[in-house]
């Protein structure tokens, strides 16, 4: 299904506990490590709660979308016991709190496989970057961003922008990843991802509060992960750019020439053919000016 160059990045061993052996279809290149700035954090947090993770959380989310499609294709009407409505779950279906995550985000029977088998890819891929731990409080944290924006709001929340964040921080590790769209068309991680963003962002601008705030919420968890890594970088490439200009601003000029005959005037740009010296008395000389009874240096 999809072809991969590289193997996956090495992790620390905290990482690999629990979690199962990698199908050979999902093999991955080397992950780009995200941003430094919550790694103490995430340390902490994991030698204290790592026993809490779900190894193979995404798969299980895979699943369970797939199980509530054949469902709802049974009784259409399941599909509304299951949404994130903030009105039942003030009369008593908490269950809504959790179950929208397993609402499939397609109706079409040929579509809903490329979804889940692509929402499985990358969650294995994320987990063997992160380490079930890390990719579960990713998750968790774009679960309850969106749950307080549909408390906020009112709005019937899907999934569909937590699955989004999902793949963009599988692009951030995977950025030349290579995919084949409809088993054909050869396409980087990262183009799909630049594409995604550029429609969110249209979306964002253009759409209703409801759906800014989904947005903001459900990307709380890429915000939180890649945030301060994204904003270093952006200031390493300003400081960069900076200094290209100061140095471009001093460099010579290509037309400005670097030797000057003190007789004549001559350059090398005025004639590229002529050799000049410096004689002893300090001043530089064209050959045919170099006055023949000095002493001359190179």
């Amino acid at each position: 299904m999809l072809r991969h160059a590289l193997d996956a990045r090495k992790r620390r061993p905290s990482a690999l506990k629990g979690l199962p052996p990698a199908a050979p279809s999902v093999e991955l290149p080397a992950a780009r490590p995200y941003g430094e700035a919550t790694m103490n954090l995430l340390d902490s947090l994991e030698r204290r709660f790592g026993w809490l993770a779900i190894p193979g959380l995404i798969r299980i989310v895979a699943g369970f979308n797939g199980l509530v499609f054949i469902l709802a294709r049974l009784n259409p009407d399941f599909i509304h016991m299951l949404d994130l409505n903030r009105a039942a779950i003030f009369h008593g279906q908490v269950w809504r709190l959790v179950t929208y995550i397993f609402i499939p985000t397609t109706d079409s029977p040929i579509w809903i496989v490329f979804v889940l088998l692509f929402l499985w890819f990358i969650g294995e891929g994320l987990e063997r970057a992160w380490g079930a731990f890390r990719l579960n409080l990713f998750y968790f944290i774009g679960m309850i961003g969106t749950t307080i924006a549909a408390f906020f709001f009112g709005s019937n929340f899907s999934n569909t922008m937590l699955n989004a964040s999902l793949f963009f921080a599988f692009a951030n590790f995977y950025p030349d990843e290579v995919i084949y769209l409809f088993f054909i068309l050869p396409v980087k991680v990262k183009w799909i991802a630049w594409i995604s963003a550029a429609l969110l962002l249209f979306g964002f601008v253009t759409g209703a509060n409801s759906y800014r705030m989904a947005l903001v919420a459900a990307f709380a968890n890429y915000l939180i992960f890649f945030g301060p890594e994204i904003v270093r970088a952006a200031r390493n490439r300003q400081q960069v750019a900076s200094r290209r200009r100061r140095f471009e601003g001093k460099a010579r000029p290509e037309e400005e020439a670097l030797h000057h005959c003190a007789i004549c005037g001559a350059t090398e740009v005025t004639n590229p053919n002529l050799e000049f010296r410096v004689a002893s008395d300090g001043e530089e000389y064209c050959l045919p000016h170099l006055p023949s009874a000095t002493k001359v240096r190179a």
